[in-house]
């Protein structure tokens, strides 16, 4: 008998595109594999379709040209062996700049592709325990409740969340430097925070563009969540409760001075750091649920921010994910069970081909440990390098999901103002990089 034959197959759960780049890519590598999925018996609220790998927000994939962050990462899934993107150029339609697809067609592609293999058994049932051996859980942002308690109990209550509440984060070097401070309230401890001080006029003009702009309207299957996050109240609802709240709230400038004009501001937006390079900041208190045009629009009257680059708007919808920092690590293995290994939106990375991208990588990785190989560890200039290093940055206080974005690689060390070329030799170098590191690894394999 050979290896293969004798060998226990590694159960994936959810065929999804992060279930299905995983099984796909043991597979290819000579691994058996048992994929669940409980469609077409069961649909989660949001899924209509029967194939696999369904696409229910949009049939976009995102910007194609390379010098973006999601067409970067696209072209390192093809470099890695990408089903999704072998799916995608079988099946795209005419989009301008994006990759977008005809998603039954796409779906139907890869579904197809994932029965004929014949190492991957599909069985179409529903998981309710996380089964014993080696098992990968992709099980998506809308896990089933009887998984997810299973989830709860292996990883622990408090690094399982059910609602994405999150602020908008910019990058550093699209900040006005010019008008915006480090300080803390009262000198207490380090200057931690970036200030952006309000005037009235400026405070006023800003209130009334938040409370009358354009918010997202929440799926029936999320209202009732949203309920239970009061916590998380949206910047835009409690602003509402009266125009001086936020002043009481977020924006207190109390025990800030702005050094421009040696006087406490009438209001003023603080910024976080969102990772120890300090490349990216949170607006502290701006979990909001605003249409992204309207988060750009409205944010950017904020002083300092005006040309903000955002690399993640503000979401509060249902999205089922683990605070990875603490429990995975960049090769999305347990920390505590090597037996198991996460994928897609429950890891923190955020939309349809970075979850498609963390089940290759999964994927690779379950097959190296099967192997008695060391995880890869990929570059940091990568871009999914970087993903993998931000949802296991142990560091992280205050996890929440990310997608592709520039602000997470390492900066371009000499100074281009054009960000389109900028951006251009930031890809090729990662491209680069993640070739290299390919080579080294395949010549000591």
């Amino acid at each position: 008998m050979t290896m293969t034959q004798t060998m226990q197959p590694v159960q994936v759960i959810g065929a999804g595109l992060a279930g299905c780049e995983a099984a796909w890519t043991l597979a290819n590598a000579g691994v058996p594999v048992t994929l669940y999925e409980m469609k077409p018996k069961q649909y989660t609220p949001a899924h209509h379709y029967q194939g696999f790998a369904e696409l229910i927000c949009s049939n976009s994939l995102k910007a194609a040209r390379i010098g973006s962050a999601a067409g970067m990462l696209k072209e390192e899934m093809r470099i890695l062996g990408s089903l999704t993107m072998e799916a995608a150029a079988q099946t795209c339609v005419s989009a301008g700049g994006a990759l977008a697809v005809d998603r039954e067609r796409f779906s139907d592609y890869i579904t197809q592709k994932i029965l004929s293999h014949p190492l991957i058994t599909v069985l179409h049932q529903r998981v309710d325990q996380i089964p014993q051996g080696k098992t990968i859980i992709a099980s998506g942002p809308l896990t089933e409740s009887h998984l997810a308690q299973s989830i709860q109990q292996l990883c622990g209550a408090q690094y399982l969340s059910f609602f994405d509440a999150a602020a908008p984060i910019v990058t550093f070097d699209s900040l006005d430097q010019q008008k915006v401070f480090f300080a803390a309230r009262y000198g207490r401890g380090e200057a931690d925070y970036i200030n952006c001080p309000m005037d009235k006029e400026q405070y006023e003009q800003f209130y009334q563009e938040l409370v009358n702009a354009q918010a997202v309207q929440l799926h029936e299957f999320e209202k009732q969540d949203f309920q239970v996050y009061e916590g998380c109240m949206p910047v835009e609802v409690m602003a509402k409760r009266g125009a001086d709240t936020l002043r009481y709230g977020p924006l207190k400038p109390v025990g800030l001075t702005d050094p421009r004009t040696g006087h406490r501001p009438w209001a003023v937006v603080q910024l976080r750091s969102e990772n120890r390079e300090g490349t990216m900041y949170n607006l502290v208190g701006f979990q909001t649920n605003l249409k992204f045009p309207e988060q750009k629009r409205v944010f950017s009257l904020i002083p300092g921010l005006e040309h903000a680059e955002f690399v993640r708007y503000g979401v509060m919808h249902r999205n089922t994910f683990l605070n990875s920092p603490k429990l995975l690590t960049s090769s999305f293995c347990l920390r505590k069970n090597p037996d198991i290994y996460f994928a897609g939106q429950m890891t923190g990375v955020e939309g349809y081909v970075e979850s498609a991208a963390s089940g290759i990588l999964a994927g690779k990785n379950m097959a190296r440990t099967l192997a008695g190989k060391a995880p890869l560890l990929l570059p940091a200039d990568c871009m999914l390098g970087a993903l993998s290093r931000y949802i296991s940055d142990e560091s992280v206080t205050d996890f929440q999901p990310m997608g592709a974005n520039m602000g997470i690689l390492p900066p371009w060390p000499e100074r281009v103002r054009d960000k389109t070329v900028r951006y251009e030799k930031i890809a090729q170098r990662g491209l680069d990089s993640l070739r290299a590191y390919l080579q080294t690894i395949d010549s000591h394999s």
